[in-house]
Parts: structure tokens; sequence; C-alpha cells
């Protein structure tokens, strides 16, 4: 694990864009609504995901192709979010690896180099729009929104960022009768990472343990306290 240009990088590639995929989830969900559109199709499955959506925890497939299309890393886990801010994000295959956001840092624990990394929450997420978990609408009017229909039996909504130096060039979303099923992200370099999540369940109890940290004895320790 290093650090890098004041951001949070690893070993494990799949860390990286899989906190970006989770932030841009919690900011997306930190809205108490979106702003007035019309509203058809995708975006009426964003609006009633967000609106509805305060706490979702489940399971995710994470699979990053370069930019021929070749797949070039496969990993697994659970999430677990609670808007704004908070998130736990699990992963179990190929490395274990935990990130946790707590409202206020992001802590980031590698379980085979026994090493904890913390950074406050905006400057870990500062490279995305997906930073401002704040709870209001500016997440949303970060991106431009366009419904791309149906594809695959899911509801597709396409989010490209406005600010240009966010690093990535857009965001996908698949929604199914139970919510979001589905989420793609393409960065600048043209390198594609796709989320499936399965068993997310919207709106359980969860407690306030899930979303806190504590360095576990031993682990050297790197970055904000």
């Amino acid at each position: 694990m290093r650090l890098s240009n004041g951001l949070l990088s690893w070993r494990c590639p799949a860390a990286m864009l899989g906190l970006r995929l989770l932030a841009i989830l919690c900011a997306l969900c930190a809205s108490a609504a979106t702003p007035a559109m019309d509203r058809t199709g995708a975006l009426d499955r964003l609006d009633r995901f967000i609106t509805a959506t305060r706490t979702a925890q489940g399971e995710f497939q994470q699979r990053i192709y370069d930019r021929g299309g070749k797949l070039v890393q496969s990993s697994s886990g659970t999430l677990a979010f609670q808007r704004p801010g908070r998130f736990r994000w699990s992963y179990v295959k190929p490395y274990p690896q935990l990130i946790v956001g707590d409202g206020e840092r992001v802590w980031v624990y590698d379980e085979d180099l026994k090493q904890v990394t913390v950074r406050k929450l905006d400057v870990a997420l500062g490279a995305t729009p997906a930073a401002l978990l704040a709870g209001d609408n500016a997440a949303l009017r970060a991106f431009a929104l366009q419904d791309e229909g149906v594809q695959d039996g899911l509801a597709w909504l396409a989010a490209a960022p406005r600010d240009r130096e966010s690093g990535f060039e857009r965001i996908r979303m698949g929604f199914g009768p139970e919510g979001l099923a589905r989420m793609e992200l393409t960065d600048a370099f043209g390198q594609r990472t796709e989320l499936v999540f399965t068993a997310l369940e919207r709106n359980p109890r969860l407690g306030p343990e899930m979303f806190s940290f504590a360095p576990p004895p031993g682990a050297d320790v790197i970055g904000d306290r």
C-alpha cells in the first residue's frame, strides 16, 4: 500500500475503483430529492432509489477490463452504506481488504500487509465529484444525466461528470425491479470497471459499529489520524 498525490492507492487496483464507485453510489443517494426534471424510465428509477434508500447492504462482484476489453482483474466482497458519508466495503477475493468511511475519515486496512491507511473523507475521495456526501443536491448537479433505455432487462442511466478533471468519463447504472443492479465506470484511460450487486437489501437496520474502525494491534498506521 502506498500514498500517491495525496490520494489512496493500493496494490489491488480494484480497491480504488471500488471505493470510487461506492462513493458515487453514496453521493447519488445523499439527496433527499433529485432536481426538477422529466422522469421516465431510468431517471424515475434513480429518483425512487434515492428517495427510498437511506441504508443498504449486499454483495458485489467486480471486474476490471482494459481499453481493449480484456479482463485484467476480478474480485468480490460485501458492501454497506448509510447516507450521508458512511460506508463499509470489504473485499474477500483476491486480497482481503477493508475500506470503512465513518463520515469523517476513510480507513483502509490491508490484512496481508498489516497496514492501515487513513485519510480525511474529502481528501480520500477528492478525485471524484462523489466527494460531495453532504446530503444536498450538489452531488446530482455534478453530473449530466441521460436515460439510455432498457438493455438486457435493466433500465440504464448514464451519468457524465461535468468536471473534466474528475478522472473518469462516465458512469452507467442499471436498475431492475428491486432497484440498482449494476454499475459501470469508464475512466479517462478507457479502463472499464463493472459492479454487479446481489442480495442488495434496502433500509436494513445497521448498527454504528458497522461504520467504525479501530486499527488492529500491531498494524502500521499511515496518514491523518
